[in-house]
């Protein structure tokens, strides 16, 4: 089995050994990230706000009256929109994630390059994730950008070189 540094392409594969690609497991990853971790589902009910009848509008129905009733303060109500908002770009996001990954799969990028963005895009999506929820001051939000590129430049990069590997062989 190839180490972390060798499937990250730091250290050459030793006799007999393959780099291994990450995708499909950080594919599984992302998707449980996206969909399931930033749910803001389990915030809601962490609060008591969660009505499982339309969860999409329980913000907008009822995160007012909760603040109103002192079950939250605004301050919570704000981070569950954030909350919210990190969850619906991640699952937006998901889909270039899954392009990039497959396309640079089957043009045959080599595995340390795909396991490299891949690892890259995971993490610059979890400092995205953490960074939207859990910071409101104007100036360090900013670094949500920071890590929404990151992430997506990993994706475009590795686009980049599939198309590069698969022109090469036209």
């Amino acid at each position: 089995m190839a180490s972390i540094a060798t499937a990250l392409g730091l250290q050459a594969a030793g006799p007999g050994l393959s780099t291994p690609n990450w995708a499909p497991g950080l594919l599984s990853w992302q998707f449980i990230f996206a969909y399931g971790l930033l749910s803001s589902r389990t915030l809601k009910q962490w609060y008591g706000i969660d009505h499982n009848a339309s969860p999409r509008e329980d913000l907008d129905k009822f995160g007012d009256s909760a603040v109103r009733s002192g079950k939250i303060t605004q301050k919570q109500l704000s981070m569950l929109k954030r909350n919210e908002a990190a969850h619906a770009n991640s699952v937006e996001n998901y889909t270039l994630f899954v392009a990039a990954m497959g396309f640079a799969t089957f043009a045959g990028v080599e595995p340390h390059l795909i396991n490299r963005a891949g690892l890259l895009y995971t993490t610059a999506r979890l400092a995205y994730g953490a960074v939207y929820i859990l910071i409101d001051h104007p100036l360090w939000s900013q670094i949500r950008g920071v890590t929404w590129w990151t992430g997506n430049l990993s994706c475009l990069w590795l686009l980049y070189s599939a198309a590069t590997k698969l022109n090469a062989q036209a």
